[in-house]
């Protein structure tokens, strides 16, 4: 609960001083503003309703720049709007750099699908060179034989072996086309 009550204080006193330093003013629409930095030359001081440090719009303050493009590079927009958005400029409305490496992302997603495509393609054949080989020794009607679970040596009967041609001819079927 302690903690809870230092945090909260921590709190108010960082809330409290981040809002004695905002300017805030009255724009051209009558809609206030608020921001860290001064407001242009072009709002008259009586629409000035606050200062940073509590001052209000009577006090008139002399760190305020007073050139041109001083003045001009501390305009601001209200707070929430993100403040690199101005400097950076934009020529297409899409950042190059952005869809350069979506562009490549792309080129990779496609050249490493076309790699899994060759990779089945190469199994898809040598299953279907195994599955021809053993159907041509089923079909030559010598016995064959295979080891059991135990390691023993046994010959297929006559259900085992028409199973097994079975299961060959569906490989065939779907892997030599």
């Amino acid at each position: 609960m302690k903690h809870i009550r230092h945090f909260l204080t921590v709190a108010l006193c960082l809330t409290s001083l981040a809002a004695s330093a905002q300017w805030q003013w009255t724009d051209k629409d009558g809609r206030k503003v608020y921001s860290d930095r001064a407001p242009s030359a072009e709002v008259p001081e009586k629409n000035i309703l606050k200062r940073p440090g509590g001052r209000s719009a009577a006090a008139v303050t002399t760190d305020a720049p007073t050139n041109a493009a001083a003045t001009a590079a501390a305009v601001t927009t209200p707070a929430s709007a993100p403040q690199g958005a101005a400097s950076a400029p934009r020529l297409s409305g899409v950042d190059k750099e952005l869809a350069e490496k979506k562009k490549k992302a792309e080129e990779a997603e496609v050249a490493k699908r076309k790699a899994e495509e060759e990779k089945v393609l190469k199994a898809k054949v040598e299953n279907c060179a195994r599955a021809k080989q053993a159907k041509t020794s089923f079909d030559s009607g010598v016995r064959i034989a295979r080891t059991n679970d135990k390691g023993e040596r046994e010959v297929m009967d006559d259900a085992a072996r028409a199973a097994e041609v079975k299961r060959i001819q569906s490989v065939i079927d779907a892997d030599c086309k």
